[in-house]
């Protein structure tokens, strides 16, 4: 597999990223973050959303913020959304999830929604129950009227049923070793969370069974600290290790590949399955960045040219019709 490397240089700060050929709009930076922390699109690929800490990430100081992007990747408004502004309250801003026209923020002990079209308020959820405090890490949609929010200090994890806002603690274990990210399993429904203290990746069953997948191994450690999971339109595996600095890409048939690597603290990622595009934020360096995916072969022969739609960059080639041969 022939490998593209691509490198942004932020004032001292190198970033480069192992990656597959950028999309036909480019490959996309942006600055002037602060601390961010996650990066998310729409369903249609045509809004980005960026979450920024904007200072430590547990203080309740109401200066994060979102940024929005278009679908071409440019900058619509570097705080569309800000903690202290035309009344919205956001403090220390992480996960997000978007669901239809409503962009769901983890904030400290609240899942905040707001209108994706306009940035304005439009409800807060609070996971406090006066026993334990909160820090919501990831939040996570099923596609089927659930959310899901991790809380990676204490080990837990919560269920949200939309529309009601019912908040349900789906589990509570030592074992999740500090669940980061979240993301639902396109084919077992399963929620997959990535454990930031061990390295390790488990999936949880709707009932709150923990199953461990993947773990560092006696004599090695493939992973250190876990940020972010995602799957691609083909069911393969994406998390972030942001102490390494790199992207690991898990095949179906459980393929480990390095896909990126020498990553100032790659963070909460996330997959455009619509475009092909991986979405990095680096809190460290005060980024975020998209670049294309490599699609699967998908039954291809080795002396069969690939073509642009191969990395999600311009529509694949109508499907021929049932009965038909190739030629």
């Amino acid at each position: 597999m022939i490998r593209y490397l691509f490198c942004l240089v932020i004032g001292c700060a190198g970033l480069c990223l192992a990656a597959m050929p950028p999309s036909a709009f480019g490959q996309i930076t942006v600055t002037n973050l602060q601390t961010p922390y996650s990066f998310v699109t729409s369903a249609s690929g045509k809004d980005y959303f960026i979450s920024s800490v904007n200072g430590e990430p547990d203080n309740a100081d109401n200066n994060g913020f979102i940024t929005k992007l278009d679908g071409s990747g440019t900058l619509l408004d570097l705080k569309f959304i800000q903690g202290g502004a035309d009344g919205v309250t956001l403090h220390a801003p992480k996960g997000m999830a978007l669901v239809d026209e409503t962009l769901y923020v983890a904030d400290l002990e609240t899942l905040r929604a707001f209108d994706a079209r306009t940035g304005k308020p439009i409800a807060s959820i609070h996971m406090a129950d006066g026993k334990a405090m909160v820090h919501l890490t990831d939040v996570a949609y099923d596609g089927g009227g659930l959310l899901y929010c991790s809380d990676q200090h204490a080990n837990r994890i919560y269920r949200i049923e939309l529309p009601s806002q019912k908040v349900t603690l789906l589990v509570a274990d030592p074992a999740l070793a500090g669940p980061a990210g979240l993301a639902v399993h396109p084919k077992s429904g399963d929620l997959i969370a990535v454990s930031w203290n061990k390295g390790k990746i488990f999936a949880i069953s709707p009932n709150g069974t923990v199953s461990e997948l993947f773990s560092n191994g006696f004599f090695s450690s493939r992973f250190s600290n876990l940020r972010g999971v995602d799957f691609d339109r083909w069911g393969n595996m994406y998390v972030s290790d942001f102490t390494t600095g790199k992207v690991w890409r898990m095949t179906w048939d459980k393929r480990f590949q390095v896909i990126a690597e020498y990553l100032p603290s790659p963070g909460d990622l996330s997959i455009d399955r619509t475009n092909n595009l991986i979405l990095v934020p680096y809190e460290f360096a005060h980024a975020a960045e998209m670049n294309g995916l490599e699609a699967p072969r998908d039954g291809k022969s080795k002396s069969e040219k690939r073509t642009l739609a191969d990395y999600g960059f311009i529509p694949p080639p109508p499907k021929p019709a049932e009965g038909t041969s190739k030629k």
